[in-house]
């Protein structure tokens, strides 16, 4: 059995690693989001269609960005299929 030694790797050592613009500012909103849901704990009174309701604001806000992750989340897909089935076409023609 062979045995290689650390200077034999590939990958590159961990200490030049850094945080991506697209997670700092992911991370930002988090912690922004987080903030906000410990400041606003009253209950409110939401009317949808012929549904009322009452629900903790913390709980709203979490909820709203719930959908808004999976909606953005969505469309990246949608995106990248499109784009996929572009570039199909495209080797075949």
């Amino acid at each position: 059995m062979v045995q290689e030694s650390p200077s034999d790797s590939t990958t590159p050592p961990a200490q030049g690693r850094r945080l991506g613009a697209g997670a700092i500012a992911s991370l930002s909103g988090l912690g922004l989001l987080v903030i906000f849901m410990i400041q606003n704990t009253e209950r409110v009174r939401l009317d949808f269609l012929f549904w009322t309701f009452s629900w903790p604001l913390w709980l709203l806000i979490v909820a709203s960005a719930l959908l808004g992750a999976l909606v953005w989340f969505g469309l990246g897909v949608m995106r990248r299929h499109r784009r996929r089935k572009e570039r199909r076409r495209a080797r075949r023609d």
